[in-house]
């Protein structure tokens, strides 16, 4: 896990501080179900892999606390379908 990304569970979002910019992955939780809806990385830290960074962290808190994930924010479903290592923990299908 990375230990620069943290689970800002008040604000539901998983957040990555770099450079004085924070990216996150938006989430709700529903019973043993979380659901992205969307992740957002500052343009000035745009194409520096950190939305992936911040993907990764997530997947793996989410599969070692044993939830399942919707994948409703694009980003989370095109990694997923990069990394299908990742979709044992999908609760549906990705549209």
């Amino acid at each position: 896990m990375d230990p620069d990304v943290t689970d800002n569970r008040d604000r539901s979002r998983f957040e990555l501080e770099v450079e004085g910019h924070t990216a996150f992955a938006a989430y709700r939780i529903d019973g043993e179900v979380i659901t992205f809806t969307h992740t957002v990385v500052p343009e000035a830290l745009g194409g520096r892999g950190i939305a992936s960074r911040l993907i990764l962290h997530a997947l793996t808190d989410v599969r070692d606390r044993g939830l399942k994930v919707i994948a409703q924010c694009p980003f989370v479903a095109a990694y997923i379908r990069k990394h299908p290592e990742w979709a044992a923990l999908l609760a549906r299908p990705l549209d």
